[in-house]
């Protein structure tokens, strides 16, 4: 577990020493809830537990819509409907499940967004932040794989599209594409594959989740200010940290509480706000939807793939120096996935020695940019392969290269930080004095103006 001194699990004399020296299961439970906690974290570190509860949601109503679906071409559109229709409580599980992913992707980026502010992926956090990026990546196949489960329109075109990507790998490409459609194109074949492994990914994911859970236990977490938990003496970590049961336990509770209540408020009144209507229609190799899109927390990267055109130049120079073998469509799917692999490699990127982006002045004008970015790119994915969106997504795919791979390693060099708290004691404090004298002011100003003009 944590290196920051706490105390640990003593076993009562009886059935849990006896137990303890057999399988030490209650010590495991005992230190991850009462493992010390930096007692400065904000609201924004409550997307852990949301995304633990999401992922044992989606496995959960998962198994119950398995129970009801046929994976056949014939009867895969039907069956759903049967689920919606006939199943007791099913068209809520189905809602559910399929509302549950939104949820999820929304915690995600959250929770990515608050690691890349505030310095969550340097050192010595940086295999704890590649396996976030590696449970993202399990997510997006995921959901894809999901996406083609329905078989409606989108479902079949969507597939017949990002499974076509592969086919522009040299060498590997054509023959991954053969085996991951059963054939050569989308039909059958490929629905009991992509039925197998969606139903495979979540609990590759539980797996990852625990490593990566495991990681950050044994490195302790980061906090808002950046500044590490004195390791000193339990002394000095007791005044750094609090126990995580209770305090951020009923804090985390809290703030799921609240998020649920907008879920089942989306669940129950606008379900199908966040589907596209063609995937209501079934699937028909004959009739192509005038526009095809994945779901929308995919949007951001399939801007980027359709950014990079032949018309563009880094592609056409590229295309040229390789004798023609990084085709726009290669250079498309390589641009995709390296705009993944970029965020990925932050924690070597970043040459900053200040962990915090609440104490880099300029880091933050440079971040907030990349958080529109990404949004303007989602947006850029929802609409037709035209201009003005194909240049917007252009500027925008080159912005999120340009962050990662120039902006931050020189912010790193010529930035100026401003002054940071020694410890997160100091930095409590001052937050308190802070607080305690706006209320002070705030007082003072309604007495006042309690006061009668004379």
């Amino acid at each position: 577990m944590s290196g920051i001194p706490h105390d640990h699990y003593k076993p009562k004399p009886g059935f849990q020493t006896w137990m303890h020296k057999r399988l030490p299961i209650f010590g495991l439970m005992y230190d991850t809830l009462m493992i010390p906690t930096p007692k400065n974290l904000n609201w924004m570190w409550i997307w852990g537990v949301v995304l633990t509860f999401c992922l044992v949601l989606q496995i959960i109503t998962g198994i119950v819509l398995v129970m009801h679906y046929t994976p056949h071409v014939d009867n895969a559109f039907n069956s759903v409907e049967h689920i919606m229709r006939n199943v007791n409580a099913g068209w809520a599980i189905r809602y559910i499940h399929a509302n549950g992913a939104s949820l999820f992707f929304i915690a995600v980026y959250m929770h990515i967004f608050r690691g890349l502010y505030y310095g969550s992926y340097k050192e010595p956090r940086e295999i704890t932040w590649i396996l976030g990026m590696l449970i993202y990546v399990a997510m997006m196949a995921t959901v894809f794989l999901g996406y083609v489960l329905p078989w409606g329109q989108m479902s079949f075109w969507g597939a017949t599209v990002i499974t076509s990507l592969f086919g522009a790998i040299p060498v590997i490409g054509e023959p991954f594409q053969t085996w991951l459609l059963g054939g050569p194109a989308v039909d059958n074949a490929t629905l009991n594959r992509f039925f197998s492994l969606h139903y495979l990914l979540p609990f590759v994911i539980l797996g990852l989740v625990i490593l990566h859970i495991w990681a950050f236990h044994t490195t302790g977490n980061n906090n808002p200010t950046g500044v590490e938990v004195r390791r000193t003496s339990k002394e000095d970590a007791q005044k750094d940290t609090v126990p995580f049961w209770p305090y951020y336990v009923i804090k985390d509770m809290f703030a799921l509480v609240l998020i649920l209540i907008a879920f089942v408020s989306v669940v129950a009144f606008m379900p199908n706000y966040l589907g596209h209507p063609d995937n209501y229609i079934e699937a028909n190799a004959l009739v192509t939807p005038a526009h095809i899109v994945p779901e929308w927390y995919l949007l951001p990267f399939y801007a980027i793939l359709r950014a990079f055109t032949a018309d563009v130049w880094v592609v056409q120079f590229t295309t040229f120096i390789t004798g023609g073998i990084v085709t726009a469509k290669l250079f498309g799917v390589i641009a995709m996935f390296g705009a993944i692999v970029v965020m990925a490699l932050a924690p070597w990127l970043d040459t900053s020695s200040v962990r915090s982006g609440r104490y880099r002045p300029q880091f933050k004008w440079w971040f907030a940019i990349l958080v529109v970015d990404f949004i303007v790119l989602m947006w850029c994915g929802a609409m037709p392969a035209e201009e003005p969106y194909a240049t917007i997504a252009l500027i925008g795919s080159a912005y999120w290269f340009a962050y990662f791979i120039i902006i931050l390693p020189i912010l790193g060099i010529i930035e100026t930080p401003d002054k940071q708290p020694d410890t997160i004691e100091d930095a409590v404090k001052q937050a308190e004095n802070e607080k305690a004298s706006k209320t002070k002011q705030k007082t003072n100003d309604l007495d006042g103006s309690a006061v009668p003009a004379e």
